[in-house]
């Protein structure tokens, strides 16, 4: 989990220095586009043909524009910090979320199989076959059926309240980081919603500066400011597949729990019984 946690922090510090570097890069392009813009208009003596090309040119550059480059283009626009903050969200709330999926896949277990074996080591071996049945088995349901088989000599009653504590614990252990997901769901159209009033506060300052209502610079400012609520819910949009996925796993784990528990208590009956 600490090995998790440092990747996490690596890759975070990895999206500031990015945005950093394009915000540079914008500013640098941006600088060599007004110098290109200057010299052209001072050579006014160049010939149509070159300026046929430039146009050719630029359209092609245009149409091999990839969809990697849309998104840096609209991240830039978003502004940096809220994009970034987003950006993070994204990047925990995966991280927690592909380790949920992991864990919740390799708790989930044939409830059948291991019920049978469990009976058949009881019934060949006794209790201390089937404990190192369970002992050999991974995921939640044997863990609670070796924990109930220690307590065996305590009697039924004393099993059964076994069975019970323990099952409360190996749920909370399936529920581990489901809180996470569930701040980064909520969290990331917050900060989208944030970037998009500062955004329209700031397109309002520039109208008032400008003394014009023009429609362009509304549109423009408004439509940057619109950037970071769109993150925000495309964020919160992923997030909450893995989030429903993960308790639909949950409730399904907890469910064959609860049926197993009642079949180890009804085989512990059944072995008195012929042992009496």
């Amino acid at each position: 989990m600490k090995k998790l946690l440092a990747l996490i922090a690596v890759l975070g510090m990895l999206v500031f220095g990015a945005t950093n570097m394009l915000m540079a890069q914008e500013e640098t392009a941006a600088a060599g586009e007004n110098t290109e813009n200057t010299e052209v208009v001072a050579d006014e003596a160049a010939p149509v043909t070159e300026n046929a090309m430039s146009t050719s040119s630029e359209e092609d550059v245009v149409e091999s524009t990839s969809m990697h480059a849309a998104i840096k283009q609209k991240f830039i626009e978003g502004g940096a910090g809220f994009m970034a903050a987003i950006a993070l969200c994204l990047i925990f709330g995966l991280a927690i979320s592909i380790e949920r999926v992991v864990y919740l896949n390799l708790s989930d277990t044939n409830v059948k199989k291991l019920v049978n074996g469990v009976e058949d080591a009881l019934n060949n071996g006794g209790v201390e076959a089937a404990k190192e049945f369970c002992r050999n088995q991974r995921g939640p349901i044997a863990s609670i059926f070796y924990q109930g088989l220690m307590r065996y000599d305590q009697g039924v009653d004393m099993v059964e309240k076994s069975v019970t504590s323990y099952g409360s614990v190996q749920m909370g252990l399936l529920e581990k980081g489901l809180t996470w997901i569930s701040l980064f769901i909520a969290i990331a159209p917050m900060l989208g919603f944030l970037g998009t009033v500062i955004g329209m506060i700031q397109a309002f300052d520039q109208i008032q500066a400008a003394g014009d209502m023009s429609p362009a610079l509304v549109a423009g400012g408004i439509k940057v400011a619109l950037i970071t609520t769109v993150g925000g819910l495309i964020v919160a949009m992923i997030l909450q597949v893995f989030f429903n996925y993960c308790t639909s796993k949950i409730e399904g784990i907890v469910n064959n729990m609860e049926d197993a528990s009642v079949s180890l208590l009804d085989m512990l009956v059944k072995y008195n019984q012929k042992n009496a």
